[in-house]
This record gives structure tokens, sequence and C-alpha cells, in this order.
């Protein structure tokens, strides 16, 4: 065991640079983290203004202060109780503003053992707020950040000493117990299906052979012995480390790997985007915090991992050998069945003396896992169609998450009128952007709400023509799901032109300021509280005429007795029922239009329409 200093001289990862920070021996306030039990948060002399950015401690604060933070003091079993109890809030009916963070500061295990590293579940990505509180921005500012960020990426700082190496286990020492993967309080996320205790947030960093570029990525790791790690990168997510992993497999040499367990919020964020494999994550999460990201060299391998890490697993992948692995509940809402797959051979564990472990909810979705990937997601998407692909009329993107998680259904919000051929050229750009990303990609107006599934069949319902609207992708790679067999393992896509193609009549629902009014009364009556779904009043889509809304401002002023009495001036016998009026009879109700009016203004207004109407004949 190996106990570092708080001195930290500093280089720059990609230069030599000597330019060291001013230290600070300033701890995170007491309060912001002081429990119910008068527990507090562990804190560090090394603070967020000495580095330029907040560590999981600092983040794991402002959660507390912001009161999203749930502390358990009570004993919980990781192998049994922690996952299913942070479970209820993405299963038990509760909307996504109100999910919390969770810390665990008593954790045990089905034998008795106990352990002193606390576990954070739900920290990172719980809801959009958490989120936002990470990322150090606005909710509605997340997109704009990730795109000034990857546009704009600062080169990570070398550290001599950093806090992850506060405690070092290496060699024998790991087999002692509690010294090696054994004392980290890695929880079973599927109690019941998993056939061990999986890494979830598992940061996995590797170097490309030739290019010397670090790639890191978050994948699941099986806690198979005290110095023995699973790791399985699902291929159909185009993972950089396996492509390291056939490099080193090439050259008969086994693959350096470091394992981050628990880092600041802009690493882990950051470890989750789709990013280029020449982009070193560490440059696009220093564009997110705008400083470098200091990091440390491991003891056994010679990577760079964050500095303010909590836990690092260091040691080597083997590429000749792969043993089996799994079952393991996965975030296409189903257990992954075992499969073959590679493991690392731990050579060092290295850890702060008070590390927090964090976790993630993943499985079936809504999760953590789903959330921390769609908002990362999203804004690559419409970058690509708007930036890459040059689309103007594209608006947004959004990835449904309840249940099919994010790639199945993409919905590409555009402008109304946006050409037919713009919008087909985004269906097919979001469609092919990832290699197993948009079974159905669906394009629609922004009324209609993608993350309401009813609404998206609304849509489909009445404004696609499936004869003219719809096309099948073939040979597609069916992607991160259950496998199967059929159609020789390929699957399909389906491309769905679902935005208005003419005017429709408006949405049959009172007007805003009707639902505003009765929403004031219904709060006076103190009934139930609302949670209003888009649509929740009505509008126009263009079908609507100067003499419905006349006859509409007549109805709410108690009026329509009038309008009575014109339409019966209006009867026909010479037209067959449902008879559209404004195909046959429009010269009769122009004049009616105008009630009280002169027939002079009404043979005005008639003329005007004829001019108009010559104006556009060729």
């Amino acid at each position: 065991m190996k106990k570092t200093t708080t001195s930290h001289s500093v280089k720059s990862a990609a230069s030599k640079k000597t330019n060291p920070p001013k230290t600070s021996s300033t701890a995170i306030p007491a309060q912001a983290g002081v429990a119910a039990s008068g527990k507090a948060l562990p804190s560090y002399t090394r603070d967020q203004h000495a580095r330029g950015y907040p560590d999981l401690h600092d983040h794991l604060a402002a959660l507390d202060k912001a009161g999203l933070l749930i502390k358990v003091d009570r004993k919980i079993n990781k192998d049994t109780e922690m996952h299913p109890l942070v479970r209820w809030q993405f299963r038990g009916g509760i909307a996504e503003p109100d999910r919390k963070a969770f810390l665990f500061n008593n954790i045990t295990d089905s034998k008795g053992r106990k352990f002193d590293i606390p576990v954070a579940v739900g920290v990172l990505a719980a809801n959009r707020e958490i989120y936002s509180i990470g990322m150090g921005c606005k909710i509605g500012d997340i997109g704009k950040t990730w795109s000034h960020a990857i546009a704009h990426p600062i080169k990570p700082m070398e550290v001599k000493d950093a806090p992850c190496q506060e405690i070092v286990y290496t060699g024998k020492d790991l087999l002692k117990p509690g010294q090696g993967l054994d004392g980290i309080p890695v929880p079973i996320s599927s109690p019941g299906w998993d056939n061990a205790p999986y890494t979830t947030l598992s940061q996995y960093i590797s170097k490309d052979p030739e290019t010397g570029i670090q790639n890191m990525g978050v994948y699941r790791g099986q806690i198979k012995s005290p110095t023995r790690l699973g790791m399985n990168p699902s291929l159909e997510n185009q993972p950089g480390i396996y492509t390291h992993w056939e490099k080193y497999k090439a050259k008969g040499q086994k693959l350096p790997a470091a394992v981050v367990l628990g880092c600041p919020a802009s690493v882990a964020f950051t470890s989750v985007q789709k990013l280029s494999e020449d982009t070193d994550e560490f440059d696009v999460a220093g564009g997110l915090v705008g400083a470098p990201i200091q990091v440390v060299r491991c003891k056994t391998v010679d990577l760079l991992v964050p500095a303010d890490a909590e836990v690092v697993i260091e040691g080597f992948i083997s590429t000749e050998w792969l043993e089996p692995e799994a079952p393991f509940g996965e975030s296409h809402g189903h257990v992954n069945l075992q499969e073959f797959n590679a493991y690392m051979e731990v050579t060092a564990i290295t850890r702060k003396k008070k590390a927090i472990l964090t976790s993630i909810i993943s499985q079936v979705t809504p999760s953590e896992s789903s959330l921390i990937k769609r908002v990362a997601l999203e804004p690559v998407f419409l970058n690509h169609l708007k930036r890459n692909m040059g689309i103007k009329g594209v608006k947004r993107v959004s990835m449904h998450e309840p249940l099919t998680n994010l790639r199945k259904v993409i919905a590409v919000i555009v402008e109304r009128n946006t050409p037919p051929t713009e919008v087909w050229r985004a269906l097919y750009g979001a469609s092919s952007l990832l290699r197993s990303g948009g079974k159905f990609v669906i394009a629609i107006n922004d009324d209609i709400d993608p993350d309401n599934a009813d609404a998206l069949l609304w849509a489909m319902s009445y404004r696609a023509n499936f004869a003219l609207d719809l096309q099948i992708i073939h040979h597609r790679d069916p992607g991160h799901g259950p496998r199967s067999e059929r159609n020789h393992g390929e699957d399909s896509a389906m491309l769905i032109d679902a935005t208005l193609k003419d005017d429709f009549p408006p949405i049959a629902l009172p007007k805003q300021e009707f639902m505003e009014n009765a929403k004031k009364i219904w709060e006076e009556l103190k009934l139930p509280p609302l949670r209003p779904e888009a649509p929740w009043f009505g509008y126009s889509l263009g079908d609507w005429s100067e003499r419905n809304a006349l006859m509409a401002e007549r109805a709410v002023k108690s009026d329509y007795f009038i309008t009575g009495e014109e339409i019966a001036k209006q009867r026909r016998k010479d037209l067959p029922m449902n008879t559209e009026i404004k195909h046959h009879i429009e010269e009769t109700f122009l004049n009616a239009l105008k009630g009280n009016k002169s027939k002079s203004s009404a043979k005005t207004l008639k003329s005007s329409k004829a001019k108009a109407k010559t104006k556009t004949k060729p």
C-alpha cells in the first residue's frame, strides 16, 4: 500500500510544458453533505477551484444542496436490495423530474461482509436536472454545451501525484481479503438473473498501438475473482476498445487497459458519447468544463487515467483466450445470455482514501443509462443532419426511450413545408448514422410530441399514406438486443414521413385561453394536480376559414342563433349528405359572413379575391 502527497506538479499530456496550478486546502463545505444521521459526505482538500472543475465529491455536494440526493444509512445488501430499491423510481410511476440520486453508506452482501466504500447510484442521470448539474449548464443548454465541447476540445494535463493513487495494491497484495476486486462493493443489477456483480458505469481505457490515441468507453465488467474482471464491449455498438484489441491480437500481445470506477461527471458523460476513433475523450471532457482534465499515469500499464478518479483497476486483457460471460440484464430490456468474451487479469487497484463507487441503473428503459446516452446522442444526430448533411429544415432529433432503448425509434422533427426531398434526406441520414440505429425513423412536425408514443401513432395515422410515405430499408444490423437467426441474422428499418402535406382542420380541443382559464378554476376547486400532456389545447393546422372563425367567435359569446339564422338560408337539396361546404357554397356564404356589413363591402371582398386568383394564373 502506498500513500501519495497532495502536492501536484503538472504538465500537458500533449506536450511537456510545465504549468503548475495553484493548490488549495479548502474542503467541500461540511454542511452541504451532512446526512440526517449527522454523517458527512467524504471531502477532499484538493477543491474544484484548484483543478478547474468539480470531482465526484463536489458533484454529490451540489446534488445534496439542490435537494436531489437521498442518503441511505441503514444497512443495504448490495447483491439483493440496492438496485431493486433505486429501480422503483423508474418503474413505480414516478415522473422523471421527481427522481433522485442515492448514496448508500452502510453496505453489506449476502454473506454479511461489510465494505468501507460508499456506493452512489443515479447520481449522473436519474433526471435531466441531475445531468445538467454535472454538465454545469441549464437543461435547455445541454445540446449547445455538447456541440461547443466537441468543436473546442482541450488537451488533458498530466500530474505527478494524484488522489486516485492515495492507496495502491499490486502483486500478491491483491490476493489479501478486501484488497482485490472483492473489496469493491459492486452491486448486482438484476438479482435473480445476473450470475455475478457487474461494473456498469466502468470506463475502460485503452490505447491504439499505432497512433497512441487513447479511447475511453463504458462496458460491463463481470467480477470473476479478486484479480479477474470480465469485459464485454458489445460489438454492434462499434466500440473503440475492440479495434485496439484486434491490433494487439495481431501483434500477439495482451491489451493494456485501465478501468475507472467513479470520476468527475464531465469524464463520465464523455465516456458514453459517440466520438470518432481519432478523438481522445479526455479532450472533449476538457472542452465541457473549459479546463484541462488532470490525468495521471497508471502504476502498471502505460495509460493515463483521471487524477480525481475514485477507483482505478489496471491490468491486461487477453487477446488469445475468451471465456464465458453473463447472463446479465442488458439495456435493451432483456437478459443477455452467456457468450464468450474477453477478460482482464488485474495487476493493480488504486483508489482514494475516501473513495465513492458509482453504479448506474440500466436494463429496462427508461433508466439512468438510457438518459445519460440520450442527452448526449440527440445533439450528435442533430449536428449530423444540420451541419454534415446541410438539411436546414431539421429542428430536433428525439430518441424514444421507454422500453425501446433509444436506438430503435428515432423521430426527426422538421419545419412545416420542408420540401419532401429534404425530409427524406433527413430520414436516410438519421437511419445511417449508427450501424444499428433507427429501426423506425419517423419524420414529424413540431406540434407532435416525440416523447409520446400515442402522438407518434396519431401523426402516422392521419398524416402518412403508407403507399406514398413509407420505405423499408433492407440488410440492417440487428443491433443491441436478443438475437434471431431469421433472415440470416439481418434486420430491416422502416422510414416514415408523418409530416403534414396538406392543410388540416384545427385540433379538436378548446383554444389555449379557455383551457388556461379552466385550469385556474380547477386549481381553485382544489382538484388533483394536473400534468398537461400535449396537445392540451386546440390550434390551427391551416384549414380554418374566416367564416369558421367568425362562427366560433359568436358561439363563445352565446350568439350562435345568428349563425343558425344564416345557415337556414343556405339550404340545398341538390347535394348528397356530408358534402363539404367549402367546395360548393363559397359565394353565398361570403355574403353571410359579413352579417350587418353592407353588401358593397362583401362585393369589394369578392372582387379582391377574384383579382388575387387572376394573379396566380400562368
